[in-house]
């Protein structure tokens, strides 16, 4: 069950930072992709910074911080 959440947490996560980084989100497989990609990011960067968040909207909120954070690094990446 944890495994349906995760995918659910990512394609919220990656689906918001699609909008927030005005990209209009990256389909559902994309979406998915970017917020999982993003919730490894941002917790390892909360976790570094040493700020704990617990439940379902703090995962959203992590994800979604590391998915902006990813968009932005692969947007520099690609003007290179």
């Amino acid at each position: 069950m944890e495994f349906i959440w995760f995918i659910i947490v990512g394609l919220v996560a990656g689906w918001l930072a699609g909008v927030i980084m005005k990209g209009g989100g990256y389909g559902v497989i994309g979406d998915i992709v970017v917020g999982i990609v993003g919730a490894v990011l941002g917790g390892w960067l909360f976790s570094t910074m040493g700020v704990a968040t617990g439940g379902l909207l703090g995962a959203i909120i992590v994800a979604t911080i590391g998915a902006i954070i990813l968009i932005a690094l692969l947007r520099v990446i690609k003007r290179a």
